[in-house]
């Protein structure tokens, strides 16, 4: 199994990059394993606090258990991948069963920030995306998937977002193989590692 590590902050575009490496390899149903299923269940909090936490600082990731579950899958087995919502901040009883693959893509905002998860992690790439952009889509994003008003994502955004980007996700861009410009955007980008990945696959 090679994994693909794909980074970026909130709003870089991780997803349309992920979906543009799908076409490049060739491989629809390419598998995902997200960071975000790996928030700390929260549930015993009142809601209103569990929607200001810190979810841009990586105590707020279960790294343990990420980690634990890449193994497994590298060694051949399969994992129950935990499900977290964003609209109530707490950890679901849903779990979604997946099984190894010949290529799988890990993404998440603070991938780079844990080593044991990092050394797991093949081929690692950076999307590189200016603040505006990436405040715009997450803008977005968030008030269309996670119910938030404008003023509440420019609240998070000031308190927790910028702060920990700057502090945590930008300086783990140092592990990366690549730094992609553009982000998702970058096609480019998307068939050069598609072909480092055929590489490696002796393709």
């Amino acid at each position: 199994m090679i994994v693909i590590g794909v980074c970026g902050g909130s709003g870089s575009g991780k997803t349309t990059f992920v979906n543009k490496l799908r076409e490049a390899l060739e491989v629809p149903h390419l598998p995902v394993l997200p960071q975000d299923a790996y928030y700390r269940d929260s549930s015993h909090l009142p809601l209103e606090v569990r929607k200001k936490q810190n979810y841009d600082h990586p105590d707020s990731i279960e790294w343990e258990l990420m980690s634990a579950h890449l193994g497994e899958l590298l060694s051949g087995q399969t994992v129950p991948v935990p499900t977290y919502s964003m609209l109530t901040c707490t950890r679901t009883e849903e779990i979604t069963h997946m099984h190894p693959t010949d290529i799988l893509v890990v993404e998440g905002i603070l991938i780079y920030t844990h080593a044991a998860l990092r050394e797991q992690i093949h081929l690692r790439v950076f999307l590189d995306v200016d603040e505006a952009h990436r405040y715009e889509r997450l803008e977005r994003r968030d008030m269309k998937q996670r119910g938030r008003t404008a003023e509440e994502v420019r609240e998070r955004y000031l308190a927790t977002v910028a702060p920990m980007y700057d502090e945590h996700i930008w300086p783990s861009r140092l592990h990366a193989n690549l730094i992609v410009p553009k982000g998702g955007k970058n096609e480019r980008a998307a068939g050069l590692i598609a072909g480092m990945v055929k590489g490696m696959r002796g393709a």
